[in-house]
Order: C-alpha cells, then sequence, then structure tokens
C-alpha cells in the first residue's frame, strides 16, 4: 500500500509539472505568431527608430514565405511602407526591427535586395530566433593554421590566414541586387582620420559592415549605481569593439527583450558562435538616404551587458552581464618631447581583437602625427597576460611615414594574435601599454665595412670585430666589439655572420633547411615571441662545421654523435632535421639606429 502511496504521488508531481509547463507555454506561444500562420496579403506592423529613441511603426505586407531560403531555415518576404520608407528603402540599421502580425511578434527584419526600388524585406521568423542558444559553448582551443612566429606578420598575411573569416559575404549576384542580402551592418568610426578610415574601409566592407565616419569619439558611459539598462523591442543597440578615445561600434534593432535576455539583428554579425561582444544603448541621430542602401548614423550611450552569442538567426545577449575588454594604453612622445595619451578598450575576441589593436594604432598614429614624410618611431610595450607572464616588445621602424607605422602595429597584431590563438591553453589578456618616441627622421644606419684584428686566433682568445657604420646623413661611425673564440680544434675554421634582422632569418632559413617553427608549449611560444629579431641590433652568430639537430622549434647544436644518432633515427618519435653547421655563439649588440647590412668572415684557429 506504501509503494503505491509512492507512486502516485510522484505521478500526480509529474503530472502537475506538465500541466504548469503546458500552461507556460500557451502563455508564451500567445506572443508569437507562428510561421506557418504567415500567409500572403497578411498586413502588420514594425517597429524601429529613426531618430533619437522614439520608437515608431511602418507597416508590413507579406508576399509570401521563402522555404528553406538557408539551409532548414524560411524567410518571410513582406513589402515594408510608412516613415519613408517608399523613398529611403530597407534601411541599413534597421537589422532585428520587430515585425507583429494580430499584435504578436512574428519575426525581425533582416535582408534585402540591394538596389531594390521598393522596400521589400526578408524577415527572420522570431522561432529560428528563439532557437539561438543562450548558454555559452566554450570556443575552440584555437584557430592557427601552422603559422610560425618568428617574424612579424603584415596586415595582408594575417587577413589572409583567416581568410575564412574575412571572405567576402557578397557574390556577384547579391553584389548586383539579385539575391536576398543581409542587411549591411552601419559600423559607425568616431575620432579615426578619412585617410585611416580609407584603408579600413575595404576589410570590415568584406565583412558586411557598412563603415561610416561620424564625429570624435563620444565616452561610452559605464555602468552607473542605478543605470537606465532596460531595452525595448525596437530600440536601437549597439555592439561596441572598441571605446574610449576611439570609437567603433555597429548598430542594429533590438527584436525581442524576455527579462535580462535581448535578441537582435535577425542575422548573423560574424557567425562566430559563442562571443564577448559588448552591448550598449543607442541614440538615432538619422538616416541617409542612399541610391545603394540607406543608413542610420548613430552614438552608443550606457554600456548595459554583453552579447554571448552571434548565430545566423541573430544575436543573443544578456543585460547586467558584462564583457571583457582588452585595455589598451597607448603613449605618443612627438619631436618636441610633448606626449599625448590614449586609453582603448578592444572586446576580448581571439581574431577580431588582435586586428582592431592594429587598426586601433593606424588611427591614432594618423590623427597625433604627421601624414607624410620620413619617421622613426621607438617603441616600447608590453603585453601582460592575466597569469603574470607576458612579451616585451622593443623596437624601432624607419621610413616613409606608412612604413613605420604598419610595421610598429605589425608587430603588436603578431604578438597578441599568437597569444590569443596558441594551440596549448586559453590565456586572458590583462593589459597592453605601449609607449611610443616619434622622431622626423629615419634613423638608418648602414654596413660599409666588417673586419677583425685577428683572422687567425688561438682558442679562446679574445678578437675584436670592428664594423664601420654610416648613418642616413652621412656621418661615420665605428664599433669595436670583442669576442671570444670558440674551443675547436687547431687548424680548424668557423664563419662569424654579421647581418641585420632579415639577413639573420634568411642566414637561419637556410642554416634549418626552411622549417616550420610550431612552438611545442607555451612558455616556448613566449620565448619566441619575446625574442623577435629587432631592427635596432646587430646579430652576431659564430657557425662551424658540427654535427647538430633543428628539433621542435629550436637548434640543438655541437651534438656528440651518439646523441645525434638518438634522436635523428628512424625509431625516435620526434622529427628532427640533420644540421651539417652548428651555431657555436650567438649574440646581438642594441644600437640607436635601425642597422641594415650583412657580412660573412671566415676564421681558422691557429695551429
Amino acid at each position: 500500500m506504501s509503494i503505491r502511496i509512492r507512486s502516485f504521488r510522484v505521478g500526480g508531481l509529474a503530472l502537475a509539472l506538465v500541466l504548469v509547463l503546458a500552461v507556460l507555454s500557451l502563455g508564451a506561444a500567445d506572443n508569437y505568431f507562428p510561421l506557418n500562420q504567415v500567409k500572403p496579403g497578411m498586413t502588420g506592423k514594425g517597429r524601429t527608430v529613426l531618430q533619437g529613441t522614439e520608437i515608431v511603426e511602418f507597416d508590413v505586407e507579406v508576399l509570401g514565405v521563402l522555404p528553406n531560403a538557408l539551409p532548414k531555415k524560411s524567410i518571410i518576404l513582406a513589402r515594408l511602407k510608412g516613415q519613408n520608407l517608399e523613398t529611403t528603402g530597407v534601411i541599413m540599421g534597421m537589422s532585428g526591427s520587430p515585425v507583429y502580425f494580430d499584435g504578436k511578434l512574428a519575426g525581425a527584419v533582416a535582408y534585402s535586395f540591394p538596389y531594390s526600388k521598393e522596400p521589400i524585406a526578408g524577415i527572420t521568423p522570431i522561432e529560428e530566433m528563439l532557437g539561438i542558444p543562450s548558454a555559452a559553448a566554450k570556443p575552440p582551443a584555437s584557430v592557427m593554421t601552422g603559422a610560425s612566429p618568428v617574424r612579424l606578420l603584415t596586415l595582408d598575411e594575417f587577413i589572409d590566414l583567416n581568410r575564412d573569416f574575412f571572405k567576402s559575404v557578397r557574390t556577384a549576384a547579391q553584389a548586383e541586387g539579385r539575391v536576398l542580402t543581409p542587411l549591411g551592418v552601419p559600423l559607425m568610426f568616431r575620432g579615426f582620420p578619412s585617410a585611416a578610415l580609407d584603408k579600413s574601409r575595404p576589410v570590415f566592407a568584406r565583412l558586411g559592415f557598412y563603415p561610416v565616419s561620424a564625429a570624435a569619439a563620444p565616452q561610452v558611459r559605464e555602468p552607473l549605481a542605478t543605470p537606465d539598462s532596460t531595452l525595448r523591442e525596437g530600440d536601437p543597440v549597439s555592439v561596441q569593439l572598441v571605446t574610449g578615445d576611439l570609437d567603433i561600434s555597429a548598430v542594429g534593432t533590438v527584436t525581442h527583450v524576455d527579462g535580462n535576455r535581448v535578441y537582435a539583428f535577425g542575422h548573423p554579425l560574424y557567425n562566430l558562435g559563442t562571443v564577448d561582444y559588448a552591448m550598449a544603448k543607442a541614440r538615432i541621430l538619422t538616416v541617409i538616404p542612399s541610391l545603394e542602401s540607406s543608413f542610420k548614423i548613430a552614438t552608443p550611450d550606457t554600456l548595459i551587458g554583453k552579447f554571448s552569442q552571434d548565430r545566423s538567426s541573430g544575436t543573443f545577449g544578456e543585460i547586467g552581464k558584462m564583457p571583457k575588454f582588452i585595455p589598451v594604453n597607448v603613449s605618443i612622445q612627438d619631436p618636441t618631447h610633448k606626449t599625448q595619451e590614449f586609453r582603448l578598450k578592444v572586446i576580448n575576441d581571439r581574431i577580431l581583437g588582435p586586428f582592431l589593436i592594429n587598426q586601433a594604432l593606424s588611427a591614432l598614429f594618423s590623427s597625433a602625427e604627421r601624414s607624410v614624410g620620413d619617421l622613426t618611431l621607438s617603441l616600447d610595450g608590453d603585453l601582460y597576460l592575466e597569469d603574470g607572464r607576458g612579451v616585451h616588445m622593443e623596437d624601432m621602424f624607419a621610413g616613409n611615414f606608412d612604413k613605420p607605422v604598419a610595421d610598429l602595429s605589425s608587430l603588436v597584431l603578431t604578438v597578441s594574435y599568437f597569444l590569443m590563438n596558441n594551440d596549448f591553453q586559453d590565456v586572458g589578456v590583462h593589459r597592453l601599454d605601449l609607449k611610443v618616441k616619434v622622431e622626423e627622421q629615419p634613423k638608418v644606419c648602414f654596413l660599409e665595412q666588417a673586419s677583425l684584428d685577428n683572422y687567425e686566433p688561438a682558442p679562446t682568445e679574445v678578437m675584436t670585430l670592428k664594423l664601420k657604420l654610416r648613418t642616413y646623413r652621412g656621418e661615420s661611425l665605428t664599433q669595436d666589439i670583442p669576442l671570444s673564440v670558440p674551443r675547436l680544434p687547431a687548424g680548424s675554421e668557423f664563419q662569424l655572420a654579421v647581418g641585420d634582422a632579415a639577413a639573420m632569418v634568411q642566414l637561419e632559413t637556410g642554416l634549418y633547411r626552411n622549417p616550420v617553427m610550431i612552438p611545442r608549449n607555451l612558455a616556448q611560444l613566449i620565448r619566441l615571441l619575446n625574442n623577435l629579431r629587432k631592427n635596432n641590433r646587430v646579430y652576431l652568430k659564430v657557425i662551424a662545421s658540427r654535427p647538430g639537430l633543428f628539433l621542435r622549434g629550436e637548434e640543438m647544436p655541437n651534438l656528440p654523435l651518439t646523441m645525434k644518432s638518438l634522436f635523428g633515427s628512424p625509431r625516435s618519435a620526434t622529427s628532427a632535421t640533420e644540421l651539417a653547421q652548428s651555431t657555436l655563439g650567438d649574440f646581438q649588440i642594441p644600437l640607436e639606429y635601425i642597422f641594415r647590412g650583412s657580412a660573412l668572415i671566415p676564421v681558422k684557429i691557429k695551429k
């Protein structure tokens, strides 16, 4: 009898739970208009903001439903009317504007036909947006593609490494307006000079953004003690990519608010899945009519939360949960010793983070310094990780304005990208501090002669390397460098290689037979990045005909034959490159100039 009672009670509790869930489900269903009830000819209302923060309504007439317009996803095709949409067409910045039938939410304006003469829009059904997972899946451990961190990545090489991310979002048919295309997202740039924005525009356009230059960057207000953190369906919303003295923010519209849960855009920003984007309120300044596609101009307002999901059906975020930014502090000292300080915060994203830091640095130098002529930039910077480790960046860059800025930005891009995308463990970037000294002259010197005071020294004797250098102004400099002779048998020979950073990389590529330097752990990666070749160094390498191995990114020089045979054995689990020549000594001499030149000096040990 007691067993039956327990069984009855459990069954009754389960039945009650099912009934409660059913009631809640019915209540929720009353708020949404299902896709299977959408019919051609139906009319409804949409909501958006065209100026300020006032939500206005526009008319929606259903033309039909496009089943499987995307894999297993349907799109509602509709004609929009009112609020001057007949003239402007579907407006960029309307992405996510909610659409209602019979007062129930049916979906979000998200697609259009470019160059269309009528405001024909594609609407993402609300069922698909509500299917965006709210749980933040752990991002992949790495997106690396086998690149080797032994030299600087140019911006073009970085984009090529991430070609799937930076691929153009528009086909030829889409560009001609014959394919339903996700609405372009206005990307507001503030604090960016026009020259810097012109360079960035093509890259952002490939990602589906419409870069728009605005006034000087406003400071995004941080959450106050009692901030206005409410959002309404139809409100503008800003995705903050960069904030502070520069600002980059994408503008869209809120589709649905459920407590602190926010759904927006109706199409992906990047479709990266789990993300950490800053969510801010926004204010629309105006709508700019355009023959190609009209767009909203907006300013960001209070930071109120974060978007954690970027999916094919839109974005999902939560109010009150704050994103993690990468603080970037930049100090620029001009030739008069006047210093300007800049403070930025960049989103914590494996690909966008390094890319946006690169773009921000280019913009800061464009605005803080002159835009033409020869310059020398001296960098002293640090990237700190949250576990206390870090990479120190110290180097000089010279040339016409574009080149030193691009090279300096490439160094920061290289270090941040390889650390944030390492194959070993998730690392958090705590802070990036950069101090840059600007000189309006190309501080470069060239090697005219490299000679020794003794070409046949005894073992362990100290010989002197004499360098004759010529500066960019034609001035002569001399540098005497004492070197200890390696302990080698009498009569044997070695070579002293003298070179700049590029010459040494080329020498080592030939010596190691063009290996791919893939680090074996995070500690080695940090060590490689700390030891990147620098322009203001004279590099010296002592090379002799001694057996060695190149193993897992590092040279094992002058090995005994037994150890060399052990690592080089076919039974060994490691893959090693046999070396006929080994490095017996490796030195670097800092200079106050960028060094250019190379020489190879043969030396024989006295018998």
